[in-house]
């Protein structure tokens, strides 16, 4: 019996240890993905005119920089006449002329966008389950659930916001509000302290909706897209920059258009991004993709690329090379060059074992166990110079790039500090991982540094304005100011995030937001003219597109209200606008606070001749075009003809039904407003080119009968009298109501 509870206790003790000792590995584990870095950011892919940067955690603006990768706190402004593209992969964000947004959240599953103020146009080609897009505005908090193509615009002021949904589905949340906005829906929505939102149908294309279409399309036919991931950043811009051909050993590969003596990574500039560190900006228009995914080789006489498998997910890098002699000595200079097929990126920055993984087999065909392997020596054992690796690309001539340390370390421009290295340097100096020498504040605003305090910067108000939000957005990025003392312990080394959070105060305010409410689904309201402080709006359509201009009237309609629905859209089609109650459009101004006056607007007959019984019961009958007997002149009612003619002249009655059934429109107490369309407007009446004498008339007729009799059970107007057989005329209104 003791000899079995001798064994029974070794192997609980065993069994402990052996639990304990897979805890432990898990637990660390865990601790590295928290800082592992987002697998993806925004890559400033186009510009046009002045466009202006403001890094995370700082307050100098400055001239923007093609390639510049954008993350969680970085800022951007397109100025007057000026455009912006924000490409991410799965997605892409075009930026209209005075625009400013704000990355408020960027990660692997979020992207959290703050639109203060202008147009942007949003193109959505993925959106998985575990996705979350959102756009905030300073009175709303957008949400897109689908993918497709959205457009947004935002006031100066602050007071609205215009959502157009081309294709795709969304709902807007504000003021413990929530409303839904579908494919060819735009709607309006003023206010700060309640949302009023009005939804009507889209207009066409203005110019800048052309030009996002134009950059869109470049992007559907690109022919790089049958070698690549479709969602590698920056592949369309190699299809005018360089030629696809087959290799018998590396499979697809691209050669650029280069001139003679052209190297990777040798034109462009070094720039320290948080949370990745120093990451390569490259000056061609085609230098994003080459940089971040895939691997160079040289191939013949020339450079090729190789993209990584493109049935793999692409996992950004900050910069895909080995560095040489990086420790400060080598004369004082820091030299590098690019990463070969099936060799391993070290990360320079805190990551996971899964993460250094993923960031290898998408970008190259590499061994898991070898990067295993390299992962323990360089990461778990802090082993920084790799000793015991040949790297295909550091013997070939003119692979190597160097610039003295104060260059690398300060966003200087590579091709203009270069220096001359021999091979007989090369072979000798060390191998690393990392450049042991800490950035300068010049490589956190990067290659346009010298620019800061000379950009047009947006206004204050603008980019200081809360915006609602219904996601909470991570607190605010640290300053480089305050890392700066911290990173001397690991020079070159980003801080880890629970470092970062060590340094950042208590009470550290987050970005400037106002978190939404929970809402509820609330109907869209009409009659609500959104306040249009500034009309020359971004983004918006001179006067020969009017339908673009959200809350202004067309120029053929100065007296119509901003939100009045369109004329050519059946009540049928409409649910969320309850028409019963609504003055008529034509009728003469209301008093304020003055009950429900009697119609005195003549009742025409449908249009087309069609039986009352096919119109809507909650359109009034002043909704009907005022058309005259066909066989009498056009612009004159007939005469002498009291018991024949149709109800124009007849007064309506007034409406019985209880505002109470319009919970979202109390119109009685609202003056209603004069139209003076013309019926050109009205494409779906067959009136369009005929003046109506009674649109601008007097409501009272002198040929006016009596009102008529009302039905004692539904309040409704009575129908017309029957007409005498032995009236004229009677054969030319046999078609018209009440016959």
């Amino acid at each position: 019996m003791t000899r079995f509870l001798r064994k029974t206790h070794l192997w609980v003790a065993l069994l402990a240890f052996s639990l304990l000792t897979i805890a432990v590995p898990r637990q660390a584990a865990a601790q590295d993905d928290q800082d592992d870095p987002p697998t993806r950011v925004a890559r400033l892919g186009y510009m046009e005119g002045s466009v202006s940067f403001q890094p995370a955690g700082e307050d100098d603006w400055v001239d923007a920089v093609d390639n510049r990768p954008m993350t969680t706190g970085d800022k951007l402004w397109a100025d007057q006449d000026s455009r912006a593209e924000l490409q991410l992969g799965s997605a892409v964000i075009r930026l209209s002329q005075n625009t400013g947004v704000s990355f408020l959240n960027l990660d692997d599953h979020t992207i959290q966008l703050q639109l203060s103020s202008g147009a942007i146009n949003v193109r959505v080609r993925r959106l998985d389950r575990d996705d979350d897009f959102e756009i905030d505005t300073p009175n709303l908090a957008f949400t897109l659930s689908q993918p497709g193509n959205y457009r947004l615009e935002a006031s100066e002021d602050g007071t609205y916001t215009v959502v157009t949904v081309r294709a795709g589905d969304g709902e807007a949340t504000g003021n413990g509000q929530t409303y839904s906005i579908h494919a060819g829906q735009r709607a309006e929505f003023s206010g700060t302290q309640s949302l009023n939102a009005d939804i009507e149908q889209i207009g066409d294309p203005d110019p800048f909706d052309s030009w996002a279409d134009q950059r869109e399309a470049r992007w559907q036919h690109s022919r790089s897209v049958e070698y690549v991931s479709p969602d590698l950043v920056g592949f369309d811009d190699l299809d005018d920059s360089g030629d696809w051909a087959d290799n018998g050993e590396y499979g697809h590969v691209w050669f650029p258009r280069v001139e003679a003596g052209w190297a990777p990574y040798h034109t462009g500039h070094w720039a320290w991004i948080d949370p990745w560190g120093y990451t390569w900006v490259d000056d061609s228009p085609w230098g994003y993709a080459p940089f971040h995914y895939g691997r160079w080789a040289f191939v013949g006489n020339r450079w090729g690329w190789i993209p990584g498998p493109r049935a793999e997910a692409p996992i950004y890098a900050p910069a895909l090379v080995v560095f040489v002699g990086a420790g400060g000595g080598w004369g004082g200079n820091i030299g590098w060059f690019p990463l070969g097929p099936r060799e391993v990126f070290v990360p320079t920055y805190p990551v996971s074992r899964t993460y250094m993984t993923q960031v290898n087999v998408s970008s190259t065909t590499v061994n898991v166990t070898q990067v295993t392997n390299v992962y323990n020596t360089t990461i778990i054992n802090k082993t920084t110079n790799i000793t015991n690796v040949t790297y295909v690309n550091r013997g070939v001539q003119g692979a190597v790039t160097a610039v003295p340390q104060n260059a690398f370390a300060s966003a200087q421009s590579v091709s203009r500090a270069a220096v001359r290295v021999t091979p007989q340097q090369i072979q000798s100096a060390p191998i690393t991982a990392r450049v042991a020498v800490n950035p300068t504040p010049q490589a956190v605003l990067g290659g346009k540094a010298s620019t800061a305090g000379h950009v047009k910067a947006p206004p204050a108000a603008v980019m200081t304005r809360a915006v609602v939000a219904k996601a909470t957005p991570p607190p605010p990025p640290v300053p480089f100011a305050k890392q700066q003392q911290a990173m001397a312990a690991h020079p070159g080394q980003p801080l880890p995030k629970r470092e970062l959070a060590s340094l950042r105060p208590a009470a550290a305010a987050r970005p400037a937001v106002k978190i939404a409410p929970p809402g509820k689904p609330a109907m869209p309201t009409t009659g609500h003219p959104v306040a249009q402080p500034n009309p020359a709006r971004p983004g918006q359509p001179t006067n020969n597109q009017p339908m673009n201009r959200p809350g202004n009237p067309p120029p053929n309609q100065p007296n119509r209200p901003g939100a009045a629905p369109p004329e050519n859209r059946p009540a049928a089609n409409q649910p969320n606008r309850p028409e019963p109650n609504r003055p008529p459009a034509n009728q003469p101004a209301a008093q304020p606070n003055r009950p429900p006056q009697p119609e005195n607007r003549p009742t025409p007959p449908p249009a087309d001749n069609r039986p009352p019984a096919n119109q809507p019961e909650n359109r009034p009958p002043a909704a009907q075009p005022n058309r005259p007997p066909a066989s009498q002149p056009e612009n004159r009612p007939p005469a002498n003809q009291p018991n024949n003619r149709p109800e124009m002249n007849r007064p309506a009655q007034p409406e019985n039904r209880p505002p109470a059934a319009q919970p979202n429109r109390p119109e009685p107490n609202r003056p209603a407003q004069p139209e003076n369309r013309p019926p050109a407007a009205q494409p779906s009446r067959p009136e369009n080119n005929r003046p109506e004498p009674s649109r601008n008339e007097p409501a009272a007729r002198p040929n006016t009968p009596p009102p008529a009799q009302q039905h004692p059970q539904t309040n409704k107007p009575a129908p017309p009298p029957k007409k005498e057989p032995n009236k004229p005329e009677e054969k030319k209104q046999e078609k018209l109501p009440g016959v």
